[in-house]
């Protein structure tokens, strides 16, 4: 199978090439990749153009801005436009969903409090209705192995001292990128479509998360500064989506063992 990865050069993206037993292009925006195309996905025609291109079997779109309405919401768009039957995964977030004290199950609809989150939301209604065969996948905080991911960052920059705070009341569910990236490779070549939720099985405050992380860095995890924030409880139920999966979903508190 010859797969289109957008947004390859961010963290998922890069999983995905080494974790892929496919033959993967990688497509990028300013980080110049070996191998890769140049690709704006906020403008269709190229979009169009460089799907022509490759002529991909599958697509997994990763492509994202949190600050831009454009590359999230309008950059899934043309894609799912441009695939023209080509399978396709939508990598969502959970933050097309507010704050509750319950997990959210796969058949919820968004009902965000973000413009990120409202830019999700606006991307997964436009791709159900252009590609009703497409898979949407929401995720939560993607934690890596190699100290690259934003979390991982942030552990180390406020152990040295630098200003911040991790957030007690703000929940989430992680997952590692190495499960999330090989449980879309088997959703890209399952017979499943629509929503699907691929998050841990754990949920975790920002401050539990980032004191694994330091535990396993061998940092001192009491050090961290913290803070209540304002309350935000985020829980995806991944239960129905990890019964149609043989991939693992790894709980924080084991992938971050030291």
């Amino acid at each position: 199978m010859r797969l289109l990865v957008t947004g390859a050069a961010g963290l998922l993206g890069r999983e995905l090439l080494r974790t892929g037993t496919h033959e993967v292009v990688p497509t990028y925006h300013s980080q110049e990749m070996p191998g890769g195309v140049q690709l704006d996905v906020r403008r269709r025609d190229a979009v169009r153009d460089v799907i022509r291109s490759v002529r991909p079997d599958g697509i997994i779109h990763t492509a994202y801005r949190q600050d831009d309405w454009a590359t999230t919401a309008d950059g899934a768009v043309n894609v799912a436009l441009a695939a023209e039957g080509v399978r396709l995964v939508f990598v969502s977030s959970d933050a097309v969903f507010g704050p509750r004290e319950t997990p959210y199950a796969e058949h919820e609809s968004p009902c965000p409090i973000t413009a990120y989150g409202a830019a999700k939301a606006a991307a997964e209604t436009a791709i159900r209705a252009i590609t009703p065969e497409a898979i949407i996948a929401r995720t939560s905080l993607i934690v890596g192995s190699d100290g690259h991911s934003e979390e991982e960052r942030r552990v180390r920059r406020l152990a040295a001292g630098e200003p911040g705070a991790f957030y007690t009341h703000n929940i989430r569910c992680p997952v590692h990128v190495n499960d999330l990236a090989t449980a879309l490779l088997e959703l890209l070549m399952s017979d499943v479509i629509g929503v699907t939720h691929v998050a841990g099985p754990e949920a975790l405050s920002r401050l539990d998360l980032g004191r694994l992380i330091a535990v396993r860095d061998g940092l001192d995890p009491q050090a961290l500064p913290f803070t209540p924030g304002t309350p935000s409880d985020i829980r995806l139920d991944c239960s129905r989506t990890q019964e149609a999966l043989k991939t693992r979903l790894r709980p924080a508190s084991e992938f971050l063992l030291p």
